[in-house]
């Protein structure tokens, strides 16, 4: 019996009392997947993305163990909900304009010194001021850095459009603005490489792309390892007690982790290995995160229909965004039709040994998304569930 069939088979004992669809993380592969993100940090803690676990069970799970510290958020919404559900350190990832957010912020002591909001414009700061609604509360601030690498004096850019501040003096500049302000704090960097973190360099079929991103990759580590070095120099010259400077992502934890300017990686995908994180030379990471759907139709030799399962993730469009049938191992989808809102034919020989009513488990493209579609998770030890826990839209969010 193959790895993969065993544990098709343990899943298919576990979840024998549960109707599908049904969504799972195996707790083994879950904390395998953790003590691996620890090691490839090398003692430098790691601040979870949330978005990319969306349960609280799960969060707490992972920051039980030594090595992980705070969170990063995907909205300020969430960010709160977060610090008053127990959570003391709350990095929010991306800019908010939420105005009645920032004034609940701004007027809760406990609330502004748990959570940190990033910034990368002056006016980002006007809309803080104008929400806060007779709030005092000082606001902890990060500075977010873009980290792209721009080529041949900046007529090719690879890497995310986020921040506006590329260099070391745009970046103080921005800092010494804040540190002008009444009722704001500079506190962390934050640095997110795209580019390097989020793209695999080893893709099945592609060795000329997988052997251009390396060599992309590779470059890009260089010159953001300078870079942030210099930036991280200029802003403690304006705020010597400068508390963090993150950066990383799951595909990049090792190399983030060697420059010594950086005090803390971010990740999160990693502790469940969705299908987009298959493709990397660095490491290999267990899919933690399934969800099956029940087969309902038998239309022929060589083909099953299971119920739903059309759950592409975001990003650019492309088959690559698409959940992948995982087991039983050797399944495809039909090309004309692909995965379908509430039906998806399945071809290949293993349809012919599966009934209905079966369960097919599929791996989704990223990993937090999955939970956008379940209510909760059974987590699984063994051949048993031991355990059912609500996803963010189980608790009756939907942050995004």
């Amino acid at each position: 019996m193959t790895a993969g069939a065993a544990d098709r088979a343990r899943y298919d004992r576990a979840t024998a009392h549960l109707d599908a669809p049904v969504a799972i993380v195996d707790l083994e592969a879950f904390d395998a997947n953790a003590d691996d993100l620890l090691r490839r940090a090398g003692g430098k803690p790691i601040r979870i993305a949330s978005k990319s676990v969306r349960c609280r069970a799960l969060l707490e799970r992972a920051l039980a163990r030594d090595g992980f510290a705070g969170l990063m958020s995907f909205t300020l919404a969430e960010s709160l909900w977060l610090a008053r559900s127990g959570f003391e350190d709350v990095l929010l990832a991306y800019p908010s304009a939420d105005r009645a957010r920032y004034a609940e912020l701004t007027a809760d002591p406990a609330l502004a010194a748990a959570v940190t909001v990033m910034i990368d414009d002056p006016a980002q700061l006007d809309l803080i001021d104008a929400a806060r609604d007779g709030g005092r509360e000082v606001v902890r601030v990060c500075l977010e850095l873009d980290t792209s690498l721009k080529l041949f004096g900046g007529r090719v850019r690879v890497g995310a459009r986020r921040s506006p501040l590329h260099s070391p003096a745009q970046v103080a500049d921005l800092a010494r603005a804040v540190a002008r302000r009444p009722g704001f704090e500079v506190v962390g960097i934050m640095a997110y490489e795209g580019h390097v973190a989020g793209v695999g360099d080893a893709v099945a079929g592609r060795p000329l792309r997988s052997r251009a991103v390396r060599l992309m990759q590779a470059a890009a580590r260089r010159e953001l390892a300078e870079r942030r070095a210099a930036v991280v120099r200029a802003v403690r010259a304006v705020v010597p007690g400068l508390e963090f400077v993150n950066g990383g992502g799951t595909g990049s934890v090792q190399h983030t982790a060697a420059e010594e300017a950086v005090t803390e990686i971010a990740a999160g995908s990693g502790l469940y290995v969705p299908r987009l994180f298959d493709n990397y030379t660095s490491f290999r990471g267990r899919p933690a995160a399934l969800f099956a759907q029940p087969v309902v139709r038998r239309p022929g030799v060589g083909v099953v229909t299971v119920l739903g399962g059309g759950y592409p993730a975001s990003g650019a469009a492309g088959r690559d965004r698409l959940p992948v049938p995982y087991l039983p191992e050797g399944l495809r989808y039909d090309p004309q039709e692909g995965a379908g809102e509430v039906q998806t034919p399945l071809l290949g020989t293993p349809a012919d040994d599966l009934l209905i009513g079966d369960k097919v488990w599929f791996r989704h493209a990223k990993a937090g998304e999955l939970c956008e579609r379940f209510d909760t998770l059974h987590l699984v030890e063994g051949d048993a569930v031991t355990a059912t826990v609500p996803t963010y839209r189980g608790e009756g969010h939907a942050f995004l």
